[in-house]
């Protein structure tokens, strides 16, 4: 995958978009099997030197009242997935992350980072909702 087109085209073929935007999309994951849904965001970043990145997000829950250490702790032990703040209806999120160079993407490592990171998101989003759906 060598653009955003590309990756949108291949996203459209399999999720019914919430948001397209030129350098943002949105769909839900189903989980368990339609009973849960994760919203994931697929968004273009460049770095200072014009290298695209794809960026995979997905909403966990509000910032308030958790403990930075413990979000840091989780990103040490992620082998994929970071955790960020971003602002969601202009409130701190917590948001599971991760960005990846196009030159290393192709269909196969979208779709894997998408099943890894729905889950672990919608997983997230339960422990911090005390089970609740919201994102």
């Amino acid at each position: 995958m060598h653009s955003f087109e590309e990756i949108r085209a291949h996203i459209a073929s399999y999720h019914s978009l919430r948001i397209n935007d030129p350098y943002l999309i949105c769909f839900d994951l189903a989980l368990e099997h339609g009973k849960r849904h994760q919203g994931l965001y697929l968004a273009e970043l460049n770095d200072e030197t014009g290298r695209a990145y794809l960026r995979i997000s997905t909403p966990i829950g509000p910032l308030t009242g958790l403990d930075a250490k413990h979000c840091l702790r989780f990103n040490w032990e992620q082998r994929v997935g970071f955790l960020a703040v971003s602002d969601l209806d202009g409130s701190p999120y917590l948001h599971l992350c991760e960005n990846r160079p196009y030159e290393l993407l192709d269909a196969k490592e979208i779709e894997g980072l998408i099943r890894e990171l729905g889950p672990l998101g919608d997983r997230l989003e339960q422990a911090l909702s005390l089970g609740g759906d919201t994102l």
